[in-house]
């Protein structure tokens, strides 16, 4: 189960970034860390169950200030199935006509028709 780890750390300048990726990358686990943020003060941790309290509590003793925003599970993403979804599979569709078929009637014919309509 993949988690993503997002910590929030003060981190003014840039010896402070790589010094908290080192960090970071050094925790049993951890497969990929970014820095986001405006102010590049947040650091996200993904990895296979990494211990985030271990994390934060490496981040505070260098840094002085660090503290656990979120803790979420990643959701890994399907490349192929993605592809699969956008294309349109077109299902060969044969129509046939419908052929209407009369019910046989009975036709009588009379070959010496009278004109008499009482009988």
């Amino acid at each position: 189960m993949k988690q993503k780890i997002v910590i929030r750390v003060q981190m003014p300048c840039e010896k402070c970034r790589s010094k908290a990726m080192k960090i970071a990358v050094t925790k049993d686990g951890v497969t990929k860390v970014e820095i986001q943020g405006k102010e590049k003060d947040e650091l996200v941790v993904i990895g296979n169950e990494v211990d985030s309290v271990r994390l934060a509590r490496s981040l505070r003793k260098k840094l002085h200030s660090a503290y656990i925003l979120s803790v979420e599970e990643e959701k890994e993403k399907k490349e192929k199935d993605d592809k699969k979804d956008d294309k349109i599979e077109l299902i060969p569709y044969t129509c046939y006509p419908n052929h209407v078929y009369g019910i046989p009637q009975a036709v009588c014919y009379d070959q010496d028709p009278s004109f008499c309509s009482i009988m």
